[in-house]
């Protein structure tokens, strides 16, 4: 409830408006913002801007001020590896405490921000964040709220678990398939080796080996089995993707033995991408868009692979909306459309 006072009477109560300064040819703005706890010295400077009387906030039985109201929201929202700010003007920012894949329950987000003066805008799903990133803001729109509200979405979030959450990437041990006779034979140098290994070294991947194999179905085979049998938990083939009759990789993949959930992805660059999973080792197989490209299928996927998710047929089937990169002449990759 607001109630008007002299500004004398105001120390230790919060402000229910914005308080504007003007200073000709210098300077216009607000010297105390809504949800102000008035000090004692703040009173001088709000006589000399001509205040006398204020409109301030006085609690009423059931009601929490915005504060407060964001706080327990975002305690209730907020899972693994995520920090809270100080509110401020009743927001509060939520950051990523490590290196990570950020998940959002998108549902309950949005069962949530269906009530009535609630707003909590977030980053995507699955979204690459660094240490310190601004992941979502929490922020109810009046002064004060209901404090059963409040309570809703913390026992929604009892049940159904967090809205979000930072995946730590997982320290997996990766490992190298070339394909190719012209690779093989040394008739032109291998580009993918090292554009693969600057990638998996972001997620601190243990680098286990390359493998260069000629263009045979079985020698491609015995790689993929002689780095699962050391215990390597992805494997990555590059070379040899296409549906040229020359082209063996995807093939030698499924004769292995895996399990194939994809060739072939809504995604460009790099339709031709193949995931597999052999028992606990994933393979995939990387088009030649790769080594053209800034940003391809493979920056997609990879951090979802780091984080410890199954990919599934659906989970490729859905990256076809916002699957098709615009190639920009400045990537700005990851902040765009490109695989959301």
């Amino acid at each position: 409830m607001m109630k008007k006072i002299p500004v004398e009477q105001a120390v230790g109560m919060i402000l229910c408006q914005d308080i504007t300064q003007i200073i000709p040819g210098k300077f216009k703005g607000p010297i105390f913002r809504k949800g102000h706890l008035v000090q004692e010295e703040d009173i001088e400077k709000l006589k000399k801007i001509g205040k006398e009387y204020l409109y301030i906030w006085v609690p009423e039985k059931g009601e929490i001020h915005e504060d407060e109201a964001s706080l327990r929201i975002s305690e209730a929202v907020s899972g693994e590896n995520i920090e809270l700010t100080e509110a401020i003007e009743g927001k509060i920012t939520l950051k990523s405490l490590t290196r990570g894949l950020f998940k959002v329950k998108s549902e309950l987000l949005y069962e949530i921000n269906s009530m009535e003066n609630i707003t909590i805008p977030c980053l995507p799903n699955n979204f690459r964040v660094e240490k310190g990133q601004g992941l979502a803001g929490v922020r109810i729109v009046p002064l004060t709220i209901q404090e059963e509200k409040i309570r809703l979405i913390e026992e929604l979030c009892q049940k159904k678990g967090t809205v979000f959450s930072v995946e730590r990437y997982k320290k997996l041990k990766v490992a190298i398939i070339t394909t190719g006779n012209e690779v093989y034979k040394g008739l032109i140098p291998d580009k993918f080796g090292p554009l693969l290994k600057e990638k998996f070294s972001y997620f601190g991947a243990e680098f286990q080996g390359q493998i260069f194999c000629p263009d045979r179905a079985e020698e491609i085979k015995t790689a993929i089995l002689q780095f699962r049998e050391q215990g390597v938990d992805l494997i990555a083939l590059s070379g040899g993707m296409s549906v040229d009759p020359d082209d063996l990789t995807p093939g030698a993949i499924r004769e292995s033995g895996a399990e194939v959930i994809t060739y072939g992805v809504p995604v460009q660059p790099g339709n031709m991408f193949m995931l597999a999973y052999l028992g606990k080792t994933v393979l995939i197989g990387i088009p030649g868009a790769s080594l053209f490209y800034k940003n391809t299928i493979l920056d997609i996927v990879l951090p979802r692979i780091f984080a410890g998710d199954t990919l599934t047929k659906r989970d490729f089937i859905k990256m076809g909306e916002g699957g098709f990169c615009s190639t920009c002449s400045v990537c700005h990759y990851p902040y765009c459309y490109f695989g959301r």
